[in-house]
């Protein structure tokens, strides 16, 4: 399965919550699902539905194919972690993340797109992948002519981004710190990882 491309606000009333990685829109105007009955519907979930809504969750909002996904949860599971908490914490330290939650682009979507095309180092050096894994101490910031570029300014003047207490970011420098590695619960929404697991359990 590709990376998701279509309706987004759509996505999160599918699933009942915003996602502040795939979209700064919101659905508390129309909490409901979508679709002519979609504020009749109170269908009892059965357990695999349950599982795939709660791995959709952070497919969707990390804007990963499912390619991508299957492989940090084969990487979760290789960790002497649980499994559910490494996932966690590799889904935060892509790169991409990194640069949305230090507020330099206003979604993911926007800062993969500013990582393909080279604008961001990491440690004073260029690195344009956008699954890169930051460690503590690295220093993420943008190349010298690329710190103003509209969708940067317009992103950074926005409304506040969800800055983890793991990142320390100088909007004066578009620069973020990785002051310490990333948990599970520094995911931005609810969600049942080990539902996640369990969805994977028979499938790796």
């Amino acid at each position: 399965m590709s990376r998701y491309r279509g309706p987004r606000v759509k996505k999160m009333r599918a699933l009942g919550l915003d996602l502040p990685g795939l979209s700064r829109k919101s659905i508390e105007r129309r909490p409901q699902p979508p679709g002519q009955h979609g504020a009749n519907r109170r269908n009892k979930l059965s357990d695999y539905a349950r599982q795939l809504r709660e791995k959709q969750k952070l497919r969707l909002n990390y804007g990963l194919s499912e390619r991508q996904f299957m492989r940090l949860m084969e990487a979760a599971k290789r960790s002497t972690m649980p499994s559910g908490q490494k996932l966690g914490e590799l889904l935060e330290r892509r790169l991409d993340n990194v640069v949305f939650r230090s507020g330099i682009a206003a979604t993911i979507p926007a800062a993969r797109q500013l990582v393909n095309h080279g604008h961001t180092l990491v440690n004073g050096r260029k690195v344009n992948i956008a699954s890169y894994q930051v460690s503590e101490g690295d220093v993420v910031t943008l190349r010298n002519r690329s710190r103003n570029l509209p969708t940067v300014l317009e992103s950074i003047s926005g409304p506040g981004s969800m800055k983890p207490e793991w990142l320390d970011f100088d909007p004066s420098t578009r620069t973020a710190t990785v002051s310490e590695l990333p948990d599970w619960g520094s995911v931005p929404f609810p969600v049942d990882f080990q539902l996640v697991v369990e969805f994977y359990s028979k499938r790796l």
